[in-house]
């Protein structure tokens, strides 16, 4: 077993490149974020298992084990319930993933030398939700990244549900069921383009009505996983990539047209001017299979 139980706790093995104030740095980079509370290195959050409603507080002890309490009287009764809340904590650190093999390239890269050194024990956080992951895709569209945050605040506190504790709300994403019925109207109050809100709608209707799932999609190659998002309204190849890295966890997934990604490179090799994608292809030859992280750790340079 990956995981054991406690009395309500539950508790789960970590893997040994991992690094709590890694990834706390990462997720504490941007203020805005409504989806989860960091304090005093516990994260709290609220998951929607089905229709079931859990408030978890996560914790680290010796970057060895992950602890997860249930913190209000919402506490799982049905074993499935504790195997999904397991299954998505550890698709949201990816800790399935054994990243040995990417250290090792990354350790005799100039480039990613530097990054891994920083960061090590950083994994990629992931978006398990595919909903929400082609949501934030599309809202990060052309965007700097503090108003995407901005965008996704109001959306999830205009659609989404809430628990409360303390004093405190925690979100869930709305789900592609409760905005599949919704109309670009309905929107008004959020600061996103028109075409943005068509697009999301659109999305929550491909998914209501079958014709795009994660399950679909985690059974298909890399590429015609691409090609099936692609094919989706809103979705170009920078939204599939990332949704193909964050949520799919595909490691070759690489969004090579990525500013931030350009932008990391100039900083690390002291250019007067962001590097041409043949530039940034010479420059990945050794990554195959590990883009993903590479771009991840690289864009992690960057706050």
């Amino acid at each position: 077993m990956t995981f054991r139980t406690l009395e309500d706790d539950i508790t789960i093995m970590l893997p040994e490149d991992f690094d709590l104030e890694a990834n706390l740095g990462y997720l504490t980079r941007e203020k805005n974020e409504c989806m989860y509370e960091i304090e005093d290195g516990f994260i709290t959050k609220a998951i929607a298992i089905e229709k079931a409603r859990f408030l978890i507080q996560i914790s680290v002890i010796a970057n060895k084990q992950m602890v997860i309490r249930f913190l209000d009287a919402a506490q799982p009764v049905e074993e499935w319930h504790r195997e999904k809340i397991v299954k998505y904590i550890r698709e949201w650190f990816d800790l399935d993933r054994d990243i040995t093999p990417f250290y090792k390239i990354a350790e005799a890269d100039p480039l990613l030398k530097t990054p891994v050194e920083k960061f090590r024990g950083l994994r990629v956080i992931g978006i398990p939700d595919l909903f929400e992951a082609l949501c934030w895709g599309v809202l990060g569209q052309q965007i700097n990244i503090a108003f995407a945050y901005t965008l996704k605040k109001q959306l999830v506190e205009a659609f989404g549900e809430c628990m409360e504790w303390k004093g405190k709300k925690y979100w869930i994403f709305p789900s592609y069921k409760q905005i599949s019925q919704r109309t670009t109207s309905d929107f008004s109050n959020i600061k996103m383009t028109l075409r943005k809100s068509e697009y999301v709608i659109g999305i929550a209707k491909l998914m209501e009505s079958g014709e795009i799932s994660k399950d679909e999609l985690m059974k298909m190659s890399f590429q015609d996983a691409e090609k099936k998002l692609i094919q989706i309204r809103g979705v170009g190849p920078w939204t599939a990539h990332y949704v193909l890295m964050r949520c799919l966890r595909f490691g070759s997934a690489f969004p090579i047209d990525d500013v931030g990604l350009m932008n990391a490179i100039k900083v690390l090799r002291n250019m007067d001017r962001k590097p041409t994608k043949n530039e940034i292809m010479a420059l990945s030859a050794s990554w195959k299979n590990w883009e993903s992280y590479a771009t991840f750790y690289l864009w992690r340079t960057l706050y």
